[in-house]
């Protein structure tokens, strides 16, 4: 954890700091009087300020690039109204000294918490297969701490670190509590499977170490595909997997956008497919609503006003608990 955060700079002017930040931005520029500074742009997740390294840049230079970690140390000045740091040293940050949290939007749950609720899940489970496929995933030394701090997108819904656990925790909760209601024709453990897996490709679709962005494998195959095939390389792994149970996890993660213009290969068919994507899309578009007022009321509207035209919702939304609270 940052001991120093760029929204705190007020606190610190005129000290010197050593801290951790997104290298953003480096150039080297002339200097008037001969020789070069450097002009760089550092980040974290309050913000960013400009910084300039005037001696001894050689070896920043050549050791730190764009999108790196470092770690600095500065003096924070006022310059043009602006807070500033001028560096005395910067060098890379090692992993091991490098929370993402510090510089990416995180969720506001506890992580282990999650992951304790999430594996709590999949040990209620009745159907060992299904439990042991899970747990494959869950398990693997490489995917298991990817998904645990994964956003689930991009830009759109849960779009921070650990926002695809959170999303996955938050539709089992649903899943526990739809499934019985339609015990005669749905799976409960399929049903969770299905949640759990149905967004697994991303760990592998998106890159979150410095900036979320989309990695070249998620550019050309997507998410889908990609747990598709993670999907089949894992039931090949256990031995005897019933094939019917595999066609039916597979059609759950092939049909969970719900529609074809959504990027679903397949409509929902089974009975916990199209509940899954049902449930997907209600947790999605809620989350959806959630950013949208808490962004209606940081520009300025009250919270019980009609927000803006939402380009994720296709209209503008309305609070209505707030609407409630707020009559006279």
């Amino acid at each position: 954890m940052k001991d120093f955060y760029i929204a705190d700079a007020a606190t610190y002017e005129n000290a010197v700091v050593t801290s951790y930040f997104l290298l953003s931005q480096m150039s080297a520029r002339d200097k008037k009087g001969g020789g070069q500074y450097l002009a760089l742009t550092l980040s974290d997740r309050t913000g960013s300020f400009d910084a300039r390294m005037w001696d001894e840049i050689a070896e920043a230079l050549a050791t730190c690039t764009a999108g790196c970690y470092v770690k600095a140390m500065g003096r924070i000045e006022r310059y043009n109204g602006r807070f500033q740091i001028n560096l005395q040293k910067m060098r890379p940050a090692t992993e091991e000294e490098i929370d993402v949290t510090d510089f990416q939007p995180a969720t506001q749950y506890d992580v282990d918490a999650l992951w304790t609720e999430l594996n709590g899940y999949v040990a209620g489970f009745r159907n060992p297969w299904l439990q042991q496929l899970v747990r494959s995933f869950l398990d693997d030394p490489e995917l298991g701490p990817a998904f645990r701090s994964a956003p689930a997108a991009k830009v759109l819904h849960h779009a921070w670190i650990g926002g695809l656990l959170e999303h996955v925790v938050f539709l089992l909760r649903l899943c526990a509590r739809v499934a019985p209601q339609y015990a005669d024709e749905v799976d409960p453990d399929l049903l969770m499977t299905g949640a759990i897996l149905h967004d697994f490709g991303k760990v592998r679709e998106l890159a979150w170490k410095s900036s979320f962005s989309y990695t070249t494998e998620g550019q050309l195959l997507g998410h889908i595909t990609i747990a598709i095939r993670m999907l089949q390389e894992k039931i090949a792994a256990i031995p005897g997997f019933p094939d019917r149970l595999r066609i039916l996890v597979e059609h759950m993660i092939l049909s969970h956008h719900g529609k074809f213009e959504f990027g679903s290969p397949k409509l929902p068919m089974t009975p916990e497919a199209l509940v899954f994507s049902a449930i997907d899309d209600l947790e999605a578009k809620m989350q959806n609503m959630r950013a949208e007022f808490a962004k209606a009321v940081e520009s300025g509207k009250q919270p019980d006003e009609v927000t803006d035209f939402s380009r994720s919702m296709e209209r503008p939304l309305l609070n209505s608990k707030a609407y409630l609270a707020g009559q006279s």
